[in-house]
């Protein structure tokens, strides 16, 4: 019987339980239950249903329990990073998880810079300022939501919550708690200065765990409901694209990651964070790794454009897919590159029009094939991330040799030729589900 590791991987849209299956001396992704993950709006808020993510994890634990030819060994859980929900005195969830997509925290974006500087900030956590970030969401929290402010006795991130209700552990895993913009980029733990500044008490969090600490086993109760044992509960990269990166099985400092999906995070793994006001200014993260490394990304745009390219050659009657669009597009020669970075590009009501629009003002030449549209992006993509190579190669001061590129933007053979040619690196193509495969990983290395 062949040993397997349940990775539930979760996110913005979606969710699903990934079974990594030991096959000799590779491992074998089977999705066994995916499931929507819609957002709820209620009184003007925008939640994340976490009860009904939860009851579906537990689905999926249940088709699990039913199968006989597999050793299940543990379970692992990312998802994205920044939200979370507080737990009481009594060990509650006293809050549904909001979205990071709403509006609250803007209105205490001046108050928190009153405190403490956007540069000060960045010098301390690496991180880029967003609205949605974790330390936002928690001094709004404090201040203006009575319940929280009087019964708010811990934080959880959404891996962390979600590994709560599994095992009744507390804790906060790395990678997750990198994202929040309150943790020291240089000691990697809760930063006393940030903390201090705000008036948050370190006690509202919880233990800092790196991935691969096994954090409890299913409870009692879980366990009777689902049919399974006592399983171990592994804290993977529980954050996503940390999971990812550890899929993409990065050996060099200089070589660069592309997980490339709709959008693209692009970057390195390094032993030291880059907290320069360059570094700042080029719009440089740095977040925590599943190796204790930093992962200095960028986020930058990906295959949004061509989806939408699609959807609009679908509304006018052409039964097209992205193989089709990929087959014209590489009889196409032309080097037009529409600017993938350019804020029309970001929701327009017509995207073919747009590009062809784009293109007749800057090269004056009016695009009419499928397949010459489509090549103006793929040729801005192959640019962006070109510059982007170059920002890396004059932070680090050093070349980079190797693109390893993951996620579903791998299936796509031409976008990675293009990168390659564009870039002038050597493109290894990796995983389409890079954080289920890193997920699956780290629990097989801890076990």
């Amino acid at each position: 019987m062949n040993k397997a590791y349940i990775a539930f991987d979760l996110g913005a849209s979606s969710g699903r339980l990934m079974l990594g299956i030991e096959k000799g001396e590779t491992v074998e992704l089977e999705e066994v239950h995916r499931f929507p993950n819609d957002s709820v709006t209620i009184g003007g808020t925008m939640y994340w249903d976490i009860p009904r993510l939860f009851h579906e994890m537990k689905q999926g634990l249940k088709k699990v329990a039913r199968r006989t030819d597999v050793d299940i060994q543990s379970i692992g859980i990312d998802t994205w990073g920044v939200d979370g929900a507080w737990i009481d005195e009594n060990g509650q969830m006293i809050n549904l998880p909001i979205h990071y997509r709403d509006g609250r925290t803007g209105k205490v974006i001046e108050e928190v810079e009153g405190l403490i500087d956007e540069e000060m900030l960045y010098t301390l956590t690496g991180i880029q300022k967003a609205n949605f970030n974790t330390i936002y969401q928690i001094y709004y929290d404090k201040k203006y939501n009575k319940v929280i402010k009087e019964h708010g006795y811990k934080w959880l991130f959404m891996p962390d919550l979600l590994g709560y209700f599994f095992t009744g552990n507390l804790y906060n895993e790395a990678t997750v708690a990198s994202t929040s913009g309150l943790l020291d980029a240089q000691t990697r733990t809760f930063s006393e200065e940030i903390f201090n500044k705000l008036g948050f008490k370190r006690e509202w969090m919880n233990e800092l765990v790196m991935p691969g600490t096994k954090i409890g086993t299913l409870s009692q109760a879980i366990q009777e409901e689902t049919g399974l044992g006592g399983l171990p509960v592994i804290a993977v990269a529980s954050h996503d694209t940390a999971s990812a990166v550890a899929g993409a099985k990065i050996e060099k400092e200089n070589e660069l990651y592309l997980v490339c999906g709709t959008w693209c995070l692009m970057g390195l793994e390094v032993g030291t964070p880059y907290l320069t006001k360059e570094a700042q200014e080029a719009g440089f993260t740095n977040e925590g790794s599943a190796k204790g490394k930093i992962r200095l990304l960028k986020n930058i745009n990906g295959l949004w454009i061509l989806q939408q390219l699609k959807k609009c050659l679908n509304d006018r009657g052409l039964p097209v897919d992205f193989p089709d669009i990929i087959a014209e597009a590489k009889e196409s020669s032309h080097t037009y590159a529409i600017d993938i970075a350019d804020e029309r590009f970001m929701a327009p009501v017509n995207m073919e029009q747009e590009i062809v629009k784009a293109c007749e003002e800057v090269y004056g030449i009016k695009l009419t094939t499928m397949g010459d549209i489509a090549t103006a992006v793929y040729n801005g993509l192959g640019k962006l991330y070109k510059e982007t190579v170059i920002q890396f190669e004059a932070l680090i001061e050093e070349s980079i040799t190797t693109i390893h590129m993951v996620g579903g933007g791998t299936k796509d053979q031409h976008l990675c030729q293009v990168v390659s040619e564009m870039t002038g690196k050597t493109v290894i193509k990796g995983t389409t589900e890079a954080s289920a495969m890193g997920n699956v990983l780290l629990q097989q290395g801890s076990c």
